[in-house]
């Protein structure tokens, strides 16, 4: 064990006297023998792949073979890559939701569920410090330009979904909601058994609410918002150049990035793509008050926000 994945086990300990109910063995049996079958069908493609991506494919598709997965969001390298919890800085993102005039519609957003067994937020234990962190970044985007989330969100495509936060998010918002889920074929496997535990109409085809998908091809591009957290910018640089088009159509974005992942500067990516987007879009790039990395590689962290003129 690295000593960051030692250090986050040690901060699961502030968590230890919330237990989450255990989800049932018989629903759990149904949902992971459909998961098996398509799991037992899938071509693996790591093409578009940074190497830090590809080693989380390897160890998820050893995850995904096992019988019993319902704490999957103990793993330490899902949390590393999908699930934040125990960190101060989270508890700054809280206060500020309590402050805002929408804390009611907040709070209902934050409230977690007991899927994967996720460690509730040692603050804050009605929630997790992950679902805290993804509400705040939507409240980035509603702040920016006064927007209702649920009546002008209507599709929602998201880059790189994690293991279905955001989509169930969304679903609280507007159970109307179409939503699109664009990420590896692996990881759409672990976002189908993370929301058909939530009891949502999830799956591979374009008719379910929330839809799985990895195939660039078999996407529209026409969406009311397009989200991107940390996962655009964690993508090869002609990888992106493919979502182009998917921006230019939506009329709302969100992106979180960091200043650099691996050898690409982000923080100049993005403010040439702003110049790109500027005769279509109102756009900010501001600065994440509140993180700065984690204790052993700190740096900037980034909103790029943007509304169709």
């Amino acid at each position: 064990m690295n000593l960051n994945n030692l250090i986050r086990f040690l901060l699961s300990f502030l968590s230890v006297l919330y237990v989450n109910k255990k989800i049932s063995k018989k629903k759990d049996y149904s949902i992971r023998e459909n998961l098996k079958n398509k799991l037992s069908k899938l071509k693996i493609n790591s093409k578009n792949l940074r190497e830090t991506h590809k080693k989380f494919n390897k160890q998820l598709y050893q995850l995904l073979k096992k019988d019993d997965i319902r704490d999957f969001l103990r793993e330490s390298f899902i949390q590393k890559m999908f699930f934040l919890h125990n960190r101060i800085f989270v508890f700054r993102e809280l206060l500020e939701l309590k402050r805002d005039k929408r804390w009611n519609f907040y709070k209902k957003l934050i409230k977690e569920d007991n899927v994967g067994n996720p460690i509730r937020y040692f603050l804050y234990p009605e929630s997790s410090g992950n679902r805290i962190n993804h509400v705040f970044h939507l409240k980035v985007l509603i702040d920016t330009f006064n927007l209702n989330l649920k009546t002008e969100i209507k599709n929602l495509f998201e880059f790189g979904s994690g293991y279905g936060c955001m989509a169930k998010i969304f679903f609280t918002i507007n159970k109307n909601c179409k939503i699109i889920c664009f990420d590896t074929n692996l990881v759409n496997l672990l976002q189908y058994y993370y929301l058909r535990h939530c009891n949502l109409d999830v799956g591979f085809s374009i008719k379910n609410k929330i839809y799985l998908v990895s195939n660039i091809n078999k996407i529209k591009k026409k969406n009311d918002l397009f989200i991107a957290n940390w996962s655009l910018s964690e993508s090869p640089l002609n990888f992106r150049k493919k979502f182009i088009n998917h921006l230019h159509e939506s009329k709302y974005i969100l992106i979180s990035f960091q200043e650099k992942f691996e050898n690409i500067n982000n923080l100049k990516y993005f403010e040439k793509l702003k110049i790109k987007l500027s005769k279509k879009f109102e756009i900010e790039i501001k600065k994440n008050k509140f993180y700065k990395g984690n204790l052993f590689y700190k740096q900037n962290h980034y909103y790029f926000v943007a509304r169709k003129l």
